[in-house]
């Protein structure tokens, strides 16, 4: 059996109930509805009487650009100032399915490739219908008139203004065929724009799920069992209950919540409770013996592809060669610790915050709560980091829970030790990997073995078996080998996983990179020349490892006690390449600088494309250098930034950033360049020690060990 990304959450019934039909409007736009000051010709734009445009946004926002990027593609296709467009996230509705996902979530890179050509449809909808109603109004023949910055224009000089036309356009047939702009046509696609929503970051006008304040609100702090999954057996709150500010002390199926006047009287309330615990199969768990699983793991392995006959290859290879890589369990370390606002009345329930994944959040709070979908309207904020954290609900379900049993409104907010110690971890992975070489030390032959857990089988059930797209993305390289075999072995380790920024592009980029520098050494060839050899039917591949290689300076001289390395990948239909140039001294890697050239095809802002790929090299360098969770009887030893290290601002290294003109379809950009860090790195510390470090973190016992 195989599935694809795009039927992966059609396996099971994991929005407890099916999904809202229709569409619904968010608060301002159902008060203006009402008001008959808006019209709405589809579920996408609405135009208000005094010509104000607003996106209704499907994808969160969390740092990304889509309040941005987004508003783009229907301003193109409208013909109006960017800046002119207003934006508000959309309520649950299949109408607002992501069709790469399948449900109404923000995640993958792909919210301008799903929304490519289904937002400038949208626009060009109501560039149609606005048309056709001053065509009507002023008795003129449809194909008289055009658009510009906002207004219909017609013979003679006649004008009206899109707020002027919008009752009786929003009052004809939606059109189902409709011409699209000519990219050569493009006046605001594909041209560097400032965020429109910076301005309210930076005045404080902007919402997070931390800031969000309800009339009557309480505030909630929640104690959950030291090893994930542990259940409460009996607890005593005589000393938290008397505690300045305390409300109530309530028991959920998470664990036992302190609910106070205050988030500070909440939590040194809960300093007060004592609590048995059945800390349950988890605390059997470290990570020595989830290693030990992980290597001697019997599950049967499920085929990714094959290519010809590798096993035979190997057997007739002038030389082969075998090595084994390892990635860490890793937290999503949002600079916003999870939170979410609740308000539980009269059979239904309002639940605010900082959702990846709508219709996951309202299908479990209903079904936590008893209620149908449809009783829970679910409201999101900004997404101060989502990273794959904020597909999950956990949070907004405990929330939901809580409100309930104290029948007020309830913020509960998560510290910074919580987050770190009850996440959804990047699950840890192991692969081995074998190749086969000729005389000359050209790859005849290679196979790739990854085994870890599948995070799409935690989270939604995917059957046993089946091949999880999501394990599988980057396990397939572009370089030209007659015979290769890839493969992934589905192991449960026991401990809850949840997807990472980059998924598994992170995991199997570190493998397959890595071992291709191996095999030009064993050749004893430059790595980025053995590389391109490689790539002589993979235009695009070539272009950008040459343009990196080049403004890397590859093969001239550097400074002393520099190295380089470099690496490829293709992700998200981006194709990329790296080179990181690092110096290392007592097992201590520092790195100066990356060079990363990325062809995405036709880009939406390059201004945001630009931000993203910093975004994500720093992110993934965190990973790199420094951080991992370890797992001691059940317990994530970590417990914030002092021993799960984010990058500093000291330590983030010159970008060089160089984008690929293209006409291609866009490529998401929000998490490859995360992957290639972590084989980039490593190969100019090959370069620089002669030390092949095969497990990340590239840490300094891990450099020392090696």
């Amino acid at each position: 059996m195989t599935t694809t990304r795009r039927d992966f959450l059609k396996v099971t019934a994991v929005v407890g109930g099916g999904l809202t039909l229709g569409v619904s409007l968010p608060g301002a736009i159902i008060e203006a509805q009402a008001a008959g000051t808006l019209h709405t010709p589809n579920a996408w734009v609405h135009i208000a009487d005094d010509n104000t445009i607003t996106l209704i946004s499907a994808r969160s926002e969390m740092g990304q650009g889509v309040y941005t990027s987004m508003p783009m593609l229907i301003a193109e296709e409208l013909s109006v100032d960017i800046r002119k467009v207003k934006v508000e996230i959309a309520p649950v509705g299949e109408v607002y399915t992501n069709t790469l996902l399948g449900g109404q979530l923000t995640g993958g890179s792909t919210s301008v490739r799903e929304g490519w050509e289904k937002l400038r449809i949208a626009g060009a909808q109501v560039r149609t219908m606005l048309i056709s109603a001053a065509a009507e109004k002023w008795q003129v023949s449809a194909d008289k008139l055009h658009v510009s910055d906002g207004k219909v224009i017609g013979p003679g000089g006649r004008k009206a203004t899109y707020g002027e036309l919008a009752d009786a356009a929003s009052k004809l047939p939606v059109p189902k065929d409709v011409v699209l702009k000519d990219p050569k046509d493009f006046k605001i696609i594909g041209k560097a724009t400032k965020r429109l929503d910076t301005p309210t970051k930076v005045n404080g006008k902007a919402v997070y799920g931390i800031d969000v304040k309800l009339p009557g609100m309480v505030y909630a702090s929640l104690e959950q069992c030291p090893v994930i999954g542990g259940k409460v057996t009996s607890f005593d709150a005589s000393k938290a209950k008397a505690m300045p500010g305390v409300i109530d002390v309530v028991q959920i199926r998470d664990g036992v919540a302190v609910v106070a006047d205050s988030y500070w009287h909440a939590k040194k309330a809960r300093e007060a409770l004592t609590i048995t615990w059945d800390e349950g199969p988890v605390a059997k768990i470290d990570n020595a013996s989830m290693m030990e699983g992980i290597r001697n793991a019997k599950d049967a392995p499920t085929p990714i592809k094959k290519t010809g006959d590798a096993d035979a290859a190997m057997k007739t290879a002038a030389k082969t060669m075998q090595a084994e890589y390892w990635s860490p369990l890793l937290a999503h370390a949002t600079m916003e610790p999870q939170n979410f606002t609740a308000d539980y009345k009269d059979g239904k329930c309002l639940v605010v915050g900082p959702a990846q994944f709508q219709q996951g959040t309202q299908g479990n709070v209903a079904a936590a709560l008893g209620l149908k979908p449809e009783d829970v309207t679910v409201k999101t904020t900004f997404l101060g980091g989502g990273f794959g954290r904020r597909l999950e609900y956990d949070f907004a379900v405990q929330a939901a829970e809580i409100s309930k049993a104290v029948g007020k409104p309830v913020k509960l907010l998560w510290s910074r030790e919580d987050d770190t110690t009850h996440d959804f971890y990047r699950p840890m992975a192991f692969h081995r990997m074998a190749a086969g070489l000729d005389a000359s030390g050209k790859p005849v032959a290679l196979t790739f073995q990854l085994t870890s857990q599948s995070v799409t089988q935690r989270a939604f059930g995917l059957p046993k078996g089946t091949l999880d797209p999501f394990m599988a993305e980057a396990s397939v390289v572009g370089y030209d080998i007659p015979n290769m075999t890839q493969e992934l072995i589905e192991h449960d380790s026991g401990l809850r996983v949840g997807y990472w920024r980059s998924v598994s592009h992170a995991l199997n980029a570190f493998a397959n990179e890595s071992f291709i520098d191996e095999m030009a050494a064993a050749a004893g060839k430059d790595p980025y020349q053995y590389r391109l050899a490689l790539l002589d039917k993979q235009p695009r591949y070539a272009n950008v490892l040459k343009t990196a290689a080049t403004k890397a300076g590859w093969g001239k001289p550097l400074p002393a006690g520099r190295s380089r390395g470099i690496a490829l990948m293709e992700g998200y239909d981006t194709y990329m390449a790296q080179v990181a140039e690092i110096s290392v001294k007592d097992n201590e890697i520092t790195v100066h600088k990356i060079w990363v050239v990325a062809d995405l095809g036709q880009m939406v802002n390059p201004d945001t494309v630009q931000a993203q790929l910093e975004s994500s090299i720093a992110f993934g360098l965190s990973s790199t250098l420094g951080a991992e969770i370890t797992l001691d009887k059940g317990r994530v030893q970590q417990t914030n930034f002092h021993d799960y290290p984010v990058i500093r601002m000291s330590q983030m290294p010159r970008i060089d950033v160089t984008l690929v003109k293209s006409t291609e379809k866009p490529g998401g950009i929000g998490e490859p360049a995360t992957a290639l860090v972590g084989p980039v790195v490593a190969n100019a510390l090959f370069a620089a020690t002669g030390k092949r470090v095969r497990k990340i973190p590239l840490s300094p016992d891990n450099i020392k060990s090696a």
